[in-house]
C-alpha cells in the first residue's frame, strides 16, 4: 500500500505539471514543470523524501527500459534521419562534451567549496 501511495503522489505531481503546461503559454515540456514542482515540494518540505523514495528508486532502476520505445522509433524513422545524420552527430558529440565539462567544473567547484568550509 505504501508503494501505491508513493506512485500516486508522483503521478499527482506529474499530472499537475501537465496542467501547468496547458495554462502557462511557454514552450516548456510538462515533464520539466513536474520536475521543478517536485523539487520545490521536496525542498520546502511539503513532501518528505520518505513519501516518494521507494517508488522513485524503482522508477530510476527501470529507466533504461523506458528508452526502448524511443530507440525503436528512431530506427523506424531512419529515412528521415539519414540526410541530417552528420549535423546531428556533431551536435550530439559537442553537447555531450559541453555537459561533461560543465558537470566536471561544477563538481570541482563544489568540492573546493566544501574543503574550504571544513578548514574554517
Amino acid at each position: 500500500m505504501k508503494l501505491l501511495k508513493q506512485f500516486l503522489l508522483i503521478m499527482l505531481v506529474t499530472c499537475t505539471g501537465e496542467i501547468i503546461r496547458y495554462v502557462v503559454p511557454l514552450p516548456i515540456p510538462a515533464s520539466i514543470y513536474g520536475l521543478v514542482l517536485m523539487f520545490i515540494l521536496l525542498y520546502t518540505g511539503v513532501i518528505k523524501l520518505d513519501q516518494v523514495k521507494t517508488a522513485a528508486q524503482f522508477l530510476i532502476e527501470i529507466m533504461p527500459v523506458m528508452f526502448i520505445p524511443a530507440a525503436v522509433a528512431l530506427m523506424d524513422s531512419w529515412s528521415a534521419l539519414q540526410p541530417i545524420l552528420i549535423p546531428a552527430l556533431v551536435t550530439i558529440i559537442v553537447c555531450n562534451i559541453v555537459v561533461m565539462v560543465v558537470t566536471g567544473k561544477t563538481a570541482e567547484f563544489i568540492i573546493k567549496k566544501d574543503r574550504k568550509g571544513e578548514k574554517a
